[in-house]
């Protein structure tokens, strides 16, 4: 009997990840604070389909609207980590992303009474350390990679990459990736961002991007007993009413075709047990 699985997670980034880049000033800043608007919007959306989600929210984010993350708990959602600060651990070093990383823990385990079991790094960008520092501080999950699609897979330690040499694998760890996709991320296709001399165009139209993310459930679901799909968002993205309709219509076509739902511990929990280290 198949079982495909549909991820719905939510990085509530807020105004972190603008800030982050240096962009402090009060455009960019109400830009992420849209972020706040949208988080009732997409609670009571996924209350009406009755799917509980994972969000990703760094810990500056759960300091500066700690009532809008209770209600996130309170929703039955899960809260996992999405660093301190919304700063790529690559462009910090070992002691600095270790300090973040349990700064980060302590905030979500007192709002929700327990540590977080999974992360997921800021821009999608681990350092040499990130993975090391994962299973040091007993997390089960991580999900910023991309090595696969649908089928969660055991994340690698100690890889050796180089430039004019054959890549040299490292051995698995227990620590459970949950891959993404940029192509299953709102940001990308959405977000207009300028920033220094690059330019992020986005503002794509929301039914082509809708047909390509049910298009990739159909694709699992034509071709697997068993998976897991795992669509990103951010709330000061898809919170805009047309893309609001958008995740309505995925959330419909996903139930359509027969998904079932779960937070990304519920998943990554299921996964571990078919498939235990």
């Amino acid at each position: 009997m198949k079982k495909l699985i549909a991820c719905m997670t939510f990085d509530f980034d807020a105004m972190s990840g603008l800030v982050a880049r240096g962009m402090t000033t009060p455009t960019p800043v109400s830009r992420g604070e849209f972020g706040a608007v949208a988080v009732p919007r997409i609670l009571a959306l996924l209350k009406r389909f009755d799917i509980s989600g994972t969000f990703f929210v760094p810990g500056v984010v759960i300091k500066t609207y700690p009532s809008l993350c209770e209600q996130i708990i309170k929703a039955g959602h899960e809260i996992a980590h999405h660093g301190w600060a919304h700063i790529p651990p690559a462009n910090l070093s070992r002691d600095e992303e270790e300090e973040g990383l349990l700064r980060g823990s302590d905030t979500i385990k007192a709002l929700t009474g327990k540590n977080p079991v999974g992360y997921r790094s800021p821009s999608w960008d681990l350092s040499d350390n990130t993975l090391e520092l994962l299973l040091k501080h007993g997390f089960l999950y991580e999900s910023s990679m991309m090595g696969d699609d649908h089928t969660p897979y055991r994340a690698r330690n100690g890889d050796v990459v180089q430039v004019d040499s054959p890549m040299v694998f490292g051995k698995p760890t227990p620590l459970i990736e949950m891959p993404v996709s940029w192509s299953l991320d709102d940001f990308p296709h959405f977000e207009f961002l300028r920033h220094g001399q690059s330019l992020m165009p986005g503002l794509q139209n929301a039914s082509g991007v809708l047909e390509n993310w049910l298009n990739d459930f159909e694709y699992m679901r034509r071709n697997c007993d068993w998976g897991i799909l795992t669509y990103t968002c951010h709330p000061y993205v898809i919170g805009r009413g047309h893309r609001m309709l958008m995740l309505e219509q995925l959330l419909e076509g996903l139930v359509a075709k027969g998904a079932t739902f779960m937070t990304m511990e519920d998943a990554a929990r299921e996964y571990d047990g078919r498939a235990p280290f």
